[in-house]
């Protein structure tokens, strides 16, 4: 039965710890693939979405145009049109197929993909190997990037494959591993206090960090409290059955209208049953809707109406990092092969890292001080800060060693097919 963890990649000899990983991502990258048939590779369900072979090839192509072709002396490029298929949004590195086109694509097939994928692999190692002393910093720097890039777009590849299998009427389920049993009931909502003051956010150290976490800076807090938990598919039904979707008075302007145009009356993958409840489709197939479980794919709308309807808030980004940034890095990421959020398990402080990205009420914006990558990198983040909200902590697609306290995630307000929750808010 497929796990979710990458087959072992033998370590040789002289490997460097850069090198392990950057053969483990790509190793992982397949496994998260092994479910699928190949008719699953081109589909293409919306205009947000991409086909699990563009996936495939994107995070390639960016190990070839940022790293090979500037660096690999007598490097052969895989086949040149590749460059027009599969840069997502550099505008600077040249034109791109249109992204609500991509699920088009019947060629190149998969087949030549894993070539190119191997192709450029072994190119990669090969300048492990050799480094040019002249710009090992540049070429390290660069590899390290795009084996994050590419664990981003591992959890892009899981929301993707959901909300493309969600629209076939035979719901297929991804794999069979289900969320383990608990008899235990959620712990009861309570409210952690934290004073306020001039504290400081964004990456501090030397470990790999995004240019939109930098430069650390000061900011001000005032007291507040976070609630201990996310909150969970019962409470957020309570919304719901409260006429929560069809009280203006609860939302946003501009949620309102979305609310209103797309037809929403529940967060996304929720159904009405036969019977009169609820049920939800998530990667192990449709099944009914798990109350204990933390609510998921909400948009940003949402997850702010229903603070609002709770009489309390989202909080800032801020208040969330200096909140979970000394707190032990536990919780349900990737790693564990499951890919569901699942019940919080204790009391206290809990779930601030993997199970659901987090909603701030925070839009998206440079810090003070803020400079982008140098030359077309500099695309890779500081191009989206304008109508875009912050999320926090990862979620259960995230691998572990990818997340941060001071990770940013960024999506539009009216997004939610990623792995998206809430946690509640207030001012102390």
């Amino acid at each position: 039965m497929f796990s979710g963890h990458p087959k072992p990649v033998p370590l040789m000899p002289g490997h460097s710890p850069l090198m392990d990983r950057f053969l483990v991502v790509r190793t992982r990258t397949e496994a998260l693939c092994a479910p699928l048939e190949i008719e699953d590779y081109v589909v293409q369900a919306s205009m947000e979405v991409s086909p699990p072979k563009w996936h495939l090839a994107h995070t390639t192509w960016f190990f070839e145009a940022f790293v090979l072709q500037p660096f690999a002396t007598g490097y052969k490029v895989f086949d040149a049109d590749f460059a027009h298929l599969f840069n997502s949004y550099y505008e600077t590195a040249g034109a791109f197929f249109p992204r609500p086109r991509r699920g088009l694509l019947s060629r190149p097939t998969v087949a030549q993909i894993r070539r190119y994928r191997q192709h450029v692999g072994d190119a990669v190692v090969e300048l492990l190997e050799h480094l040019p002393a002249e710009a090992e910093t540049e070429i390290l720097n660069r590899i390290l990037l795009g084996i994050e890039h590419e664990i981003q777009h591992q959890e892009l590849l899981l929301m993707d494959i959901l909300f493309n299998f969600s629209i076939n009427p035979l719901k297929p389920a991804y794999h069979a591993i289900h969320a383990p049993s608990s008899a235990a009931p959620v712990p009861e909502m309570r409210w952690r206090e934290f004073p306020g003051g001039i504290v400081e956010i964004g990456h501090a150290g030397s470990g790999f960090s995004y240019d939109n976490e930098r430069p650390r800076h000061e900011t001000l807090l005032r007291d507040f409290r976070l609630g201990t938990r996310l909150v969970t598919n019962a409470e957020y039904l309570a919304f719901i059955e409260d006429d929560g979707y069809r009280r203006v008075d609860l939302w946003l302007s501009d949620g309102w209208n979305t609310v209103q145009s797309r037809g929403w009356q529940a967060p996304q993958y929720w159904s009405r049953c036969e019977d009169g409840g609820w049920g939800q489709f998530d990667l192990t197939g449709q099944h009914a809707l798990r109350l204990d479980a933390p609510v998921a794919h909400l948009s940003y709308y949402e997850a702010d109406a229903y603070a609002r309807w709770a009489g309390k808030r989202l909080p800032g980004e801020a208040e969330w990092e200096h909140a979970a940034a000394p707190q032990p890095m536990d919780g349900n990421f990737l790693d564990s092969g499951l890919h569901l959020p699942l019940p919080a398990q204790r009391e206290g402080l809990s779930q601030l890292y993997g199970d659901l990205w987090e909603w701030t009420q925070s839009a998206y914006l440079p810090y003070p001080g803020f400079r982008p990558l140098p030359g077309t990198l500099g695309e890779y983040n500081g191009k989206f800060m304008c109508d875009q909200m912050v999320l926090r902590g990862g979620c259960c697609a995230t691998a572990r060693d990818h997340m941060r306290a001071s990770y940013r995630n960024f999506f539009r307000p009216s997004d939610r097919w990623m792995f998206s929750g809430l946690r509640l808010a207030e001012d102390a």
